[in-house]
């Protein structure tokens, strides 16, 4: 089964083909829009993405799938990257950081680190 999305706004630019598509329903709780994570479920692997008439569309295939779940305005729509090409971190021999406080209030910060692996000599 082949699933057709159109969405209002751009999607994330690192949304691509062979991605995993999930989505949970939203409601309204307390003030806030709340989706608890036991309702996650998938929605299948992405064959196409377009953005044709400023519309991004994204098509997506499910072969589990014998009818098309409900998904309106207030689904939200999320993404696994395949991690077949993306087992590892970032990769490079340089990195900088800037910190920046524009608080007139008094800040402090507790803790910045980093994972560095030497990636080759």
């Amino acid at each position: 089964m082949q699933i057709t999305l159109t969405f209002d706004k751009p999607l994330n630019s690192s949304i691509s083909v062979g991605d995993t598509a999930w989505y949970v329903p939203v409601s309204v709780g307390g003030g806030y829009n709340t989706a608890p994570t036991s309702v996650v479920k998938l929605l299948g692997t992405i064959i196409s993405v377009s953005d044709q008439y400023l519309r991004p569309q994204l098509v997506i295939s499910n072969n589990t799938m014998s009818i098309a779940p409900l998904i309106d305005a207030s689904t939200f729509i999320m993404f696994q990257k395949n991690n077949k090409a993306n087992l590892t971190s970032l990769k490079g021999y340089y990195a900088e950081a800037t910190l920046e406080n524009n608080s007139k209030e008094k800040a402090e910060l507790f803790a910045v680190s980093s994972e560095i692996v030497q990636s080759s000599k």
